[in-house]
């Protein structure tokens, strides 16, 4: 079966041709609800739609566009359908993050961001699957189940913005909605073969989400979108970007422009490995060739090893120990502590309402609390590794490192060991701003992919990057099961 040539475009590009009344917002809207339909029993990763909801809203897009006589007022994405990450407040729709306890919870009101969208026009189909409370990187709870990858079923989807990795990927919308504590952005992205980014921490607001981060942990939990092309990018960043009024950790940083950014002298600092978790040769001379597509363009490449990032895991985890904010055991009890000892038992048996990963993540999650000294030593080790890693990218650079050690692995095999997600994790802690990018498909064909770093406030530089090696190497490449 052909793929509708609508499912192809950037939201950018279908905004155009909204506007130019090439294309009406219904029909947009209709050819994405019409192949999720035909997918999603496969990919379970729009987990609650609203349809009809969806068409009422490109009717009444329509019936706008046709009456006003100035179309450049019209919101830049206007009647282009999108998608929502279930951890965002949308009002009308479930807001579980896959926990039991919050089965049947409906938001009453938009996210900080979601209401950005649908204020820059944006119509969302529906809401898309995630890991349990957003903390594993498996989209898996057992409110909704496991979603599988659009190119490979038995391969997961990442997490936590698995499902709106694999509705992305699939063709479902054009761009998503997701959140990055420790890469839930950009490993969604890279398994599905898409964009992602992770703005600089601080930029973009929490608000609306559940859980919310608390303390620092608001600067590295970042909100950023996922999209099939990478022009989309830019612009969603500039609706989502700035303050709220209601996080604190959110600044104002401002934005600079991707078509300014020139290749020829940009530094291009390639980091192939964190000296630790080794990475597959696949991903290896992926991040090679990227290097020598952009060193032919004129960029100054430099291979680097940082020693430091082989604490990789151990900094993030006791960076985030370091910040406020409520335990996540108790969280799992939806405010009353679980005993995690217990659930690990009733989980052996076929009982308890939590996944393995949460109920370990509860086991383990005050041993940084038994050693503050060490834990307070590792914070600063990564402090001293952020400082070392701008003075390294500089002002006008950015850094090429692997997402993960492989390529999508198969469900359930990152629990063994539950390590590699180390390569997104640095980054949060760092509050760089990253663009995950994809490179084509191995040849299993399953997506390559790498990241794409800058220093604070470059969100601009890495997106510009970005948009240079979608050209380069073809960016999203349609998946089987979408065809």
């Amino acid at each position: 079966m052909a793929l509708d040539p609508l499912l192809l475009l950037s939201g950018t590009e279908l905004a155009r041709r909204i506007r130019a009344g090439e294309v009406r917002s219904l029909e947009a809207v209709d050819a994405h609800i019409a192949h999720i339909e035909r997918v999603n029993r496969v990919l379970n990763a729009m987990v609650a739609e609203r349809f009809d909801a969806a068409r009422d809203e490109a009717r009444r897009a329509d019936a706008r566009l046709a009456s006003t006589s100035d179309r450049a007022s019209l919101p830049p994405f206007h009647g282009v359908p999108c998608s929502i990450k279930e951890c965002f407040a949308l009002t009308g729709m479930p807001q579980t993050s896959g926990l039991v306890a919050r089965k049947g919870y409906l938001a009453t009101s938009d996210a900080t961001a979601v209401a950005r969208l649908r204020a820059a026009g944006a119509i969302p189909l529906g809401v898309t699957n995630v890991s349990e409370l957003c903390m594993w990187m498996e989209s898996n709870n057992r409110v909704y189940g496991r979603s599988n990858n659009p190119y490979d079923p038995r391969r997961t989807v990442g997490g936590s913005s698995g499902g709106e990795g694999a509705i992305v990927g699939v063709g479902g919308a054009p761009f998503g909605l997701g959140s990055d504590v420790g890469g839930s952005i950009r490993m969604p992205a890279f398994f599905n073969g898409v964009f992602g980014h992770k703005p600089t921490g601080g930029l973009v607001p929490n608000s609306g989400q559940f859980p919310l981060a608390q303390g620092a942990t608001q600067r590295y939990c970042t909100t950023g979108p996922l999209a099939r092309r990478a022009e989309d990018l830019m612009p969603l960043l500039r609706i989502l970007a700035g303050p709220d009024g209601l996080e604190a950790g959110c600044i104002a940083w401002p934005l600079g422009d991707p078509d300014s950014v020139r290749l020829e002298g940009l530094r291009v600092v390639s980091i192939e490995d964190n000296g630790l978790i080794p990475v597959s040769n696949e991903l290896r001379q992926s991040q090679r060739r990227v290097a020598e597509a952009l060193a032919a363009r004129g960029a100054r490449v430099e291979w680097e090893h940082v020693p430091r990032l082989k604490q990789s895991l151990e900094i993030w985890s006791a960076m985030l120990a370091s910040s406020e904010g409520e335990d996540f055991a108790t969280m799992l009890g939806n405010g009353v502590r679980i005993n995690a000892l217990l659930e690990l038992v009733k989980w052996g048996v076929g009982r308890s309402a939590h996944t393995l990963p949460a109920i370990m993540l509860a086991l383990l999650e005050k041993v940084p609390k038994w050693t503050p000294g060490r834990t307070q030593r590792l914070a600063a080790v990564g402090a001293e590794l952020r400082a070392e890693l701008v003075k390294l990218i500089g002002p006008n650079g950015v850094l090429l490192y692997p997402p993960y050690a492989s390529v999508a692995p198969r469900h359930a095999f990152p629990l063994a060991p539950p390590v590699c997600w180390a390569y997104t994790a640095i980054l949060n802690v760092m509050e760089l701003p990253v663009t995950q990018v994809p490179l084509g498909l191995d040849p299993d064909g399953v997506p390559l992919g790498i990241q794409v770093a800058a220093v604070h406030g470059n969100d601009h530089v890495t997106i510009a990057v970005a948009r240079e090696l979608e050209r380069a190497f073809g960016g999203w490449v349609v998946p089987s099961l979408a065809g």
